[in-house]
């Protein structure tokens, strides 16, 4: 194909699919507004619970994408009924992780104190995290369907179950945050409720469409499965390096929220503000990359070594432009932004003097992302798995330790630290990425 062909064929895919992503990422935006007009103090323990909760998610999310890598080059070569037996083993394996995931939430007092926050956050924290933990087994299995639909090329269905999810979590985070329409007024814990439910009825639209539309497609889904445990084993190879590095990314990104917790509570709400919406604009870029995967998938599985360059190439080129769209509104109305978040002056401050530095690192922070699902279609997980751990742990997080507490720059230190990492990450992910394209795409 011409690269022309590449740029809009990618847009087309990806469009959907950031509309998925950042509809997750709404979701969240729309809690943390909610609960910070609620209050500052619930504002603070929803973020400490989020610090923890979104490396579990990313985990999970990191886990599932085998299921798209997989898929998509199945497809690419042409065998269908690979693609429902590799969705049935990802259910599997999410169900079990998704299980493992909500344990986890219900020690949140504990890992909360561990991570040096304070004993009333720690508490507010966990009762938020103990009901965000029910909903982590449905939560898992949407995911998964929801990659088994994009490597075949059907983003649609997840883009339309995310929208409802958005409305609907919109309007119980009204009911359970302030108590409305006889419902018992619970901050926090009603936002975390909320989320709980929608992962729920989202996880139960997508499996009922995949059931009703595509199990006589000759898609696998109703056949006995061949080789279980060869797939399973093929999904945890490519799934738990691309989970370890979810995590270790979300890890890092947490370690500054906690030091921003370490910092005030003012700083820890105006830090919250200011990531969730760096963390808004990046699920836009995780569409393209999910995009950038599935188009790579199929060109490996076609044995295409141009295409793979061009695939890559138009993903970058997309994402450039989106982040840069973004970078110019967060540079130019970073105090309206904090406002819609909170009433409190001081928070809102802080948050001000954050975004408009957060838009500077969306830009870095979006290619090193699509980079990395250019790599994950070339089935390449482990060696960009350590070039991100060396970006995030080796130079964020202790730059970051070194700027807020050594250097005085509190939350605007951690900030910079964020975008130094996502530079080196982008750089070391390009230089990678080109030379992979320099020998034949490796199948699974």
């Amino acid at each position: 194909m011409k690269f022309t062909t590449h740029l809009y064929e990618t847009f087309l895919l990806a469009l959907p699919m950031i509309i998925a992503r950042a509809g997750l990422l709404v979701m969240v935006a729309i809690d943390t507004a909610m609960v910070g007009h609620y209050g500052t103090e619930p504002l603070a323990n929803y973020a400490a619970s989020n610090a923890l909760q979104i490396v579990i998610v990313l985990i999970g999310v990191g886990l599932a994408q085998g299921t798209v890598i997989m898929v998509s080059q199945a497809r690419g070569a042409g065998n269908n009924i690979a693609c429902g037996q590799i969705w049935r083993v990802g259910l599997v394996q999410g169900v079990f992780f998704g299980i493992l995931m909500g344990l986890i939430c219900l020690a949140g007092e504990p890992l909360l104190l561990l991570f040096g926050q304070t004993q009333a956050v720690a508490i507010g924290g966990s009762e938020v995290l103990r009901w965000i933990s029910w909903g982590f087994p449905a939560f898992m299995i949407w995911a998964t369907t929801g990659f088994f639909l994009e490597g075949l090329g059907k983003p649609l269905p997840a883009m339309i179950s995310m929208i409802g999810a958005v409305a609907l979590n919109a309007l119980l985070n009204w009911i359970f945050i302030f108590g409305e329409m006889g419902a018992p007024e619970m901050g926090a814990q009603g936002a975390a409720i909320t989320t709980s439910i929608v992962r729920w009825l989202m996880m139960a639209a997508l499996v009922i469409y995949v059931l009703v539309t595509l199990r006589d497609k000759g898609l696998g889904i109703s056949e006995p499965i061949k080789g279980f445990f060869e797939l399973a084993q093929k999904y945890r190879k490519i799934g738990f390096p691309l989970g370890l590095t979810r995590g270790l990314e979300a890890a890092s990104f947490s370690a500054l929220t906690m030091f921003a917790g370490w910092i005030s509570t003012i700083s820890l709400a105006g830090y919250q503000i200011a990531f969730n919406l760096i963390a808004l604009g990046f699920m836009c870029a995780i569409g393209i990359a999910g995009a950038s995967t599935v188009r790579i998938g199929n060109a490996v599985g076609r044995n295409n070594m141009l295409d793979q360059k061009r695939a890559g190439l138009a993903s970058v080129v997309l994402v450039i432009s989106l982040m840069s769209c973004f970078m110019g509104v967060y540079l130019g109305l970073s105090d309206q932004l904090g406002k819609i978040y909170t009433s409190d002056n001081m928070v809102s401050g802080v948050a001000a003097t954050l975004i408009g530095l957060a838009g500077i690192v969306l830009v870095f922070d979006g290619i090193q992302a699509v980079l990395m699902g250019c790599l994950r279609g070339s089935s390449d997980v482990w060696i960009p798995s350590i070039l991100q751990l060396i970006a995030w742990w080796g130079l964020t997080v202790p730059i970051g330790w070194i700027l807020a507490f050594h250097a005085n720059l509190e939350a605007k230190g951690l900030m910079w630290a964020f975008l130094i990492g996502a530079i080196a990450a982008s750089v070391m992910l390009g230089i990678r990425f080109i030379a992979i394209t320099r020998r034949p795409g490796q199948m699974v």
